[in-house]
C-alpha cells in the first residue's frame, strides 16, 4: 500500500481572506479532514463530501493519533487549526505520535507543515501596532503545563519588558490564572500599560476592548480571547495601540528632519543604551572581547548591566534554581478485579506513596486514581504490587469492572473475569470503556449498565453491548447472546475490543461506533426505544 500524507494546517483566524493559497489547497486536496469542532465549522465550504472526524476541545492528541492512523492506510489527510498549526497547535503532537511509532519520513508517511496567521499577528493588526518590538506568547491553560512554571514565565517577560500575548487566558473552569497574571504583571509594570482585548478576530462575533493593565479584568475574557499586553513604552493614539519601534532616542519622530541619518542611526555614539554603552570597542574596556567568548548569555547579560549601572547586579540570597519540570504520574489501583476489600497496611503504603503533594481520586469504575511527580514510576508500581495492589493505567482504556461474587462465594466466574482483566484490562481505546462482569443473573454491581455487560449464568454467560450510562436518554445495554459458552466469551470479546479499536473514531464511545457500524462480530445494533420528552428537567 502507498504510504500517505499528512497536512498539519494553520488556517488562521478563520476568514477566507486571512488564509494562505497553500492551505485551501491542502485541505481540498485531502481524502478526510480532522479538527475541532468549531474549526470544522470555519472552513465548512472547503470540506464537503470529504470523510470528516469531528472532536471536542482538550481531545488534540486523539486527533493526532485518528491522523496517523489514517495516513498509514494510505490516504491524504489534513489536521487542521486556527492560527498557525505550530503555536499551541496540532504540528508537534502529530510528530510525536510519529515517533513513538518509530517513524521516518523517507521511509513511509510524508508530512508537510502549513503556517498560518496566528492569533498575535490577526489581533494586533486590529488593535493598531502592539507588536513592533520583543515579544513572547504565553498561554495560562495549566492542563499540561505546571502552574508554577506559567508564573516563573509572565515573570520573566513582565521584568524584560516584552510585549506580552496571553492565549488561553480563562475558560469556565480556569478562573484565577487571569487574575494571578495580572497581579505579577503590576509588580512589574505601569498599571496605566495599554492592554487589548480582542475576542474571535476576524470572525463573525469579533470584539475589540482597548484598556489597560489596572482595569482589564473589568471586561469579558474567554478562552476565544487574545489578550496582548504593551511593553513600557507602548501608547494609545488616536484609538490606536501603538508600540514605538525602537527606545530612546534612535528615531526622532516629531520632526521632518530626523538629528541622525538612517546611515548613522546604528553607530555606536548613537546607542548609549546598548551594551557598548556607545563607546568605541578600544575604549570600552569593562567586557573584553576575550571575556565576551567565555560568558554565557546570563553572564553576559550581567556584565553588560554592570557595565551600564557602574556596579554588579545584586542576586538574592535564596534565588530560586530554573525551573525544572517533573513526570507527572497517573495511574489506577485498586485491591483486585474482584477483592473489595483493602487492609490498613495497604492503606498506609498507599498514602506513603502518595505523599503530602500527590493526589487520590475514587472513580465510579472501582478504582483509585493517584496523581503524584516522580521520575520513578516502574518503582512505585513494583512496591505497590507488591503489596497486593492492582496497577493499571488511566485515560482512554479498559477498566474491568467486576462484582465481588458475594465475596468469593459464587466463584465460578472469577477465573473469567481474571483473564479478561489479564488479556483487555488497561487496553488502549477510542474512549474510555468499562467491562462490568457480574457473577450471577442478579447483577447486583449493574454490568448491563456498562459499555459491556456480561452476567455470568446457569454455567454461561449472557452478553449485553453498548449501554450509555449518561443523560436523559441513558440506556442499558442491549442483550445480543444468550448462554454463551465459556470457552467462547473470552475469545469473543477480544475480537469485538479489536474490531472497536481498528475502526473506532476518536473519542467515540462505545454505544455510538455500535450504532454507527450496525454490526460488530456478527451481533447486531437494534434501536433503542426514544426516551420519554420532559420539559425543564433541572427545575
Amino acid at each position: 500500500m502507498t504510504a500517505g500524507k499528512i497536512f498539519v494546517v494553520g488556517f488562521g483566524p478563520g476568514d477566507e481572506a486571512h488564509m494562505t493559497h497553500r492551505a485551501k489547497e491542502a485541505i481540498v486536496d485531502s481524502d478526510s479532514v480532522i479538527g475541532y469542532k468549531t474549526y470544522m465549522d470555519l472552513v465548512s465550504h472547503l470540506i464537503q463530501g470529504k470523510e470528516l472526524v469531528r472532536t471536542g476541545m482538550t481531545e488534540e492528541v486523539s486527533r493526532a493519533q485518528e491522523a496517523v492512523k489514517q495516513a498509514e492506510n494510505g490516504k491524504k489527510v489534513s489536521v487542521i487549526s486556527s492560527g498557525d498549526a505550530g503555536l499551541y497547535g496540532m504540528a508537534g503532537l502529530v510528530y510525536e505520535v510519529l515517533i513513538e511509532k518509530g517513524w521516518k519520513e523517507d521511509e513511509g508517511i510524508s508530512v508537510e507543515i502549513i503556517p498560518g496567521v496566528s492569533a498575535i499577528n490577526s489581533c494586533a493588526s486590529l488593535l493598531g501596532a502592539p507588536v513592533m518590538h520583543d515579544a513572547c506568547t504565553i498561554s495560562l491553560s495549566d492542563h499540561l503545563t505546571p502552574w508554577e512554571l506559567i508564573m516563573t514565565r509572565v515573570e520573566a517577560a513582565a521584568k524584560a519588558d516584552f510585549i506580552i500575548a496571553l492565549y488561553n487566558p480563562k475558560s469556565g473552569k480556569r478562573t484565577r490564572q487571569i487574575e494571578e497574571t495580572q497581579r505579577i504583571l503590576l509588580e512589574h509594570r505601569d498599571p496605566k500599560t495599554p492592554v487589548g482585548l480582542v475576542k474571535s478576530a476576524f470572525r463573525e462575533r469579533q470584539h475589540i476592548v482597548m484598556t489597560d493593565l489596572e482595569h482589564m479584568l473589568e471586561y469579558e475574557i474567554g478562552m476565544l480571547t487574545t489578550v496582548i499586553i504593551g511593553n513600557n513604552s507602548t501608547f494609545y493614539y488616536d484609538g490606536k495601540m501603538i508600540t514605538p519601534r525602537g527606545y530612546q532616542r534612535k528615531y526622532t519622530l516629531g520632526e521632518e528632519k530626523q538629528p541622525l541619518k538612517p546611515a548613522q542611526r546604528l553607530k555606536r555614539e548613537a546607542e548609549p543604551w546598548a551594551m557598548h554603552g556607545g563607546k568605541d570597542e578600544e575604549a570600552n574596556s569593562s567586557v573584553s572581547p576575550k571575556k565576551l567568548t567565555s560568558l554565557n548569555s546570563v553572564e553576559l547579560a550581567e556584565e553588560a548591566l554592570s557595565a551600564v549601572m557602574g556596579k554588579a547586579p545584586e542576586k538574592p540570597a535564596n534565588e530560586s534554581p530554573i525551573f525544572k519540570q517533573t513526570a507527572v504520574f497517573e495511574f489506577a489501583v485498586s485491591p483486585g478485579v474482584w477483592n473489595k476489600k483493602v487492609n490498613a497496611k495497604q492503606l498506609a503504603f498507599l498514602a506513603e506513596v502518595i505523599g503530602e503533594k500527590g493526589e487520590v481520586s475514587y472513580t465510579t469504575s472501582h478504582y483509585l486514581q493517584v496523581s503524584l511527580e516522580t521520575d520513578e514510576p516502574q518503582t512505585i508500581t513494583r512496591k505497590l504490587e507488591q503489596d497486593g495492589w492492582l496497577i493499571s493505567p488511566v485515560g482512554d482504556v479498559i477498566h474491568v469492572k467486576a462484582c465481588d461474587f458475594c465475596d468469593g462465594e459464587k466463584k465460578d466466574g472469577i477465573p473469567y473475569a481474571e483473564e479478561l482483566q489479564e488479556k483487555l484490562g488497561g487496553l488502549k481505546v477510542p474512549k474510555v470503556m468499562n467491562i462490568g462482569f457480574n457473577g450471577c443473573g442478579m447483577a447486583c454491581y449493574g454490568a448491563v449498565t456498562d459499555d459491556i455487560g456480561i452476567i455470568y449464568r446457569r454455567g454461561a454467560f449472557d452478553l449485553f453491548l453498548g449501554a450509555k450510562t449518561t443523560g436523559r436518554n441513558a440506556h442499558t445495554g442491549q442483550p445480543v447472546a444468550e448462554g454463551l459458552s465459556p470457552d467462547k466469551l473470552v475469545e469473543t470479546m477480544v475480537n469485538v475490543i479489536e474490531e472497536y479499536r481498528e475502526k473506532g473514531l476518536p473519542n467515540e464511545r462505545f454505544h455510538k461506533f455500535f450504532k454507527r457500524i450496525q454490526n460488530i462480530q456478527g451481533f447486531q445494533y437494534q434501536k433503542m426505544p426514544e426516551p420519554v420528552k420532559v420539559d425543564n428537567p433541572c427545575e
